[in-house]
């Protein structure tokens, strides 16, 4: 699990990020690491990944490896078994529909918007390609879920 910080003043919850390319997890994680709280970070890199993580089954099995995040942000396009799967799987869990997920792909398909709301997802962002705006969209998306909202207690079991 990495660790972004720029000041320990406000403890965060766990921020899930499911994202197989690594180019994008990395500006992802720049860009949380100019926030102004300590962001704990779990990344997986596909869909099996992030099931595994969120029912703490194979190497997660241990709450401490696997605490359960206060929000996930998904790519659709995934390796195996795509976001639109794991976001459909964790909105029909009564232990994890609980967990905002923010979906944050390249995809701007009218079908898979309205796929991923019917699925019960919180918010859609399309990944834009110039980088100020992707800096600006995250840099909202940070002072949005975690310093404006109120995330839920997720229970730890």
């Amino acid at each position: 699990m990495n660790r972004i910080s720029a000041s320990p003043t406000k403890q965060t919850p766990l921020l899930l990020i499911v994202e197989d390319s690594n180019e994008d997890f990395e500006a992802l994680q720049r860009f949380l690491g100019r926030s102004s709280m300590t962001i704990p970070i779990q990344r997986c890199v596909n869909g099996e990944q992030a099931l595994a993580f969120l029912y703490r089954t194979g190497s997660y099995g241990d709450r401490q490896s696997a605490p359960r995040p206060g929000l996930i942000i998904l790519d659709l396009n995934l390796p195996g078994t795509d976001g639109r799967e794991v976001l459909c799987r964790i909105k029909e869990d009564h232990k994890l529909k609980m967990i905002p997920v923010v979906v944050f792909t390249t995809s701007n398909n009218p079908k898979d918007i309205e796929v991923c709301y019917q699925c019960g997802v919180n918010s859609y962002i399309v990944k834009p390609i110039n980088f100020a705006q992707l800096k600006r969209d995250i840099q909202m998306l940070v002072e949005y879920w975690f310093e404006i909202t109120t995330l839920p207690e997720c229970p730890q079991d």
